[in-house]
């Protein structure tokens, strides 16, 4: 805990996997995301321990409306009779109906995964919902968290930085950086090209905004705080533009997009073991996959919707 900021997991997919915050100022609490309907109980019962009750919670922030950080909102706001939603001017209609969220995700994975995973999405009424446009200040009892739109992951992408701790809440824009991989070196961290809205340029520039504001920290989605941060800034913007060659490399030499996702993946899983190698980390290619098996496979798709999307214009 720094300046009542508290870490909860979420208990998404596995522990220390997925991260939502809460900040206390003053006897008045914010929620940053929330991971999925499952969580509910989490969150308010990080709230209870503080000795502060659902009423006293002013705000739940969203930095964007992926399923991981956001499935949960309408369920959480049910919970909390006094608070607001703040999420990116892009993201605010599919909190207001979820429906077009349900439907997408649903196509992918089917409605019995969707319930199983993430629990029915519930509507927020629209006049509970506050649009964060760049540069938006959202003041918890007097504590201002700058709303900053920073693209690259999703295009409704925000990060928030508070100023009194001097630290940003990144999403998914500063990368994932799970706890597994922590060495003497510190942090090990990747980004993430998930789909549907990967755009190398956006993130770079996202990527260097925030950091340009000299945080002390970094508190992530996946996972937890991060320090070192222009070291981390730099791994990023290393890993973006590797992603991005062995992207194209496999384009180039793949007959169709099947076989060009599996070089993706096989390329990924390099570049990330290598990485991890050099960083200090001991383990194999298996115990990699074993942490990161997911985050390759959505990278890879990712970058394969990328692709697609420069060829198309």
């Amino acid at each position: 805990m720094d300046h009542c900021i508290y870490t909860i997991d979420t208990g998404f997919v596995r522990p220390r996997f997925d991260a939502a915050y809460l900040l206390v100022e003053n006897g008045r609490a914010a929620f940053i995301d929330c991971g999925t309907n499952y969580a509910v109980p989490r969150m308010l019962e990080a709230l209870g321990a503080t000795g502060l009750a659902a009423s006293d919670v002013d705000w739940l922030i969203l930095t964007h409306v992926h399923l991981d950080h956001a499935g949960g909102a309408g369920e959480l706001m049910a919970q909390l009779p006094n608070a607001r939603l703040v999420v990116h001017p892009r993201g605010a209609r599919h909190m207001i109906d979820p429906s077009q969220l349900w439907a997408g995700a649903s196509a992918v994975y089917g409605e019995e995964v969707m319930d199983t995973t993430y629990g029915r999405l519930r509507p927020i009424a629209a006049g509970r919902v506050v649009e964060a446009p760049d540069g938006h200040v959202v003041q918890l009892a007097g504590r201002p968290l700058l709303c900053l739109d920073t693209p690259g992951h999703a295009r409704h992408h925000l990060c928030v930085y508070d100023e009194r701790a001097k630290v940003c809440f990144t999403g998914d824009t500063f990368g994932l950086s799970y706890r597994e991989f922590d060495t003497a070196g510190g942090a090990f961290i990747l980004p993430t090209t998930s789909p549907v809205q990967f755009d190398p340029d956006a993130l770079h520039a996202s990527i260097r905004r925030l950091v340009a504001l000299k945080p002390a920290a970094m508190y992530l989605t996946h996972y937890d705080r991060v320090e070192q941060v222009a070291r981390l800034a730099d791994d990023l913007h290393e890993q973006i533009d590797a992603m991005v060659s062995l992207a194209q490399s496999a384009q180039d030499n793949s007959a169709n997009a099947e076989q060009r996702h599996e070089a993706m993946k096989v390329a990924l899983a390099d570049l990330y073991l290598s990485r991890a190698h050099a960083h200090g980390w001991n383990g194999n290619r298996a115990a990699l996959l074993e942490i990161l098996g997911m985050d390759v496979e959505l990278n890879a798709q990712g970058l394969g919707i990328w692709l697609d999307s420069r060829q198309s214009r």
